[in-house]
């Protein structure tokens, strides 16, 4: 004789498999809700470290041009360099200037990377400003290459470790175009002595102001974005959402039992 399993002993497993999947359901709601507030949590932390840096720069941009020693310590010890004022004296040599591709208030051209020679006999890769497209050549602008020992004051800015990004194009050394600053490339591709070099460089401020008008200096870019609160609000709104969205479903499901009894 055939025995037949009965409805109830048919759906036994049924309880069991609806509960691993209220678990299962709740542990995925739990892990998003837990990966949302972390995030906003995140960008929280963020803001404040975006905060203090602008204060940062805002105190250094505020402050008395140092002697390059002053800033090469505080290189040697923390490495904190970035938009430190500065005033560097030496000798430009024109003829191995190193153009980077930029563009300055809405039009294209390039920054003007030119070796100093400083008293000591070390170089330092100062960019004295900008130039437009068409004046690369420094033909062109022939009255701003300035001979004779210079006083600059500027802003000491940190080497980059590599690439920004791979959108950023290949520095063209063949044609003296450079995409991202690369020292090392600067410096190899005009024969400087790599010895030689002080390790970062200098942006020249506006009050440089040369011959003819070209390079025009006070091209540093000091405004860095900073819209972490809002990354944070977004954040923390969809873990709100979230949580709104769980207890509604979880309402409409109680209500019918509710109803039945």
């Amino acid at each position: 004789m055939v025995m037949k399993a009965s409805p109830e002993t048919a759906s036994g497993g049924e309880p069991a498999r609806s509960r691993s999947r209220v678990i299962a359901t709740a542990a995925a709601i739990l892990a998003a809700l837990a990966i949302l507030l972390s995030l906003g949590t995140w960008q929280v932390e963020r803001l404040h470290w975006k905060e203090g840096l602008l204060a940062d720069i805002a105190e250094r941009r505020a402050a008395a041009p140092v002697a390059l020693a002053d800033v090469e310590a505080i290189e040697k010890s923390s490495g904190e360099i970035e938009y430190r004022r500065v005033s560097v004296t030496g000798t430009f040599d024109h003829t191995k200037e190193r153009h980077f591709f930029a563009t300055f208030e809405g039009q294209t051209g390039f920054y003007v990377y030119t070796p100093m020679t400083l008293a000591d006999g070390r170089i330092l890769l100062v960019n004295r400003g900008f130039v437009p497209y068409e004046m690369k050549d420094p033909a062109t602008r022939a009255a701003g290459e300035i001979s004779g020992e210079q006083t600059v004051t500027g802003y000491a800015r940190s080497r980059l470790a590599g690439k920004p990004s791979y959108i950023v194009p290949d520095n063209d050394l063949a044609k003296n175009i450079f995409y991202w600053k690369d020292l090392d490339a600067m410096v190899s591709s005009v024969g400087l002595d790599a010895s030689k070099m002080v390790p970062f460089f200098v942006d020249a401020d506006a009050s440089v102001e040369n011959p003819g008008g070209w390079p025009r200096g006070g091209v540093t870019q000091f405004e860095l974005p900073n819209n972490h609160l809002q990354y944070a609000i977004t954040w923390y709104g969809l873990a709100a959402a979230l949580v709104v969205v769980v207890a509604g479903v979880w309402m409409r499901r109680k209500r019918p039992s509710a109803s039945g009894q």
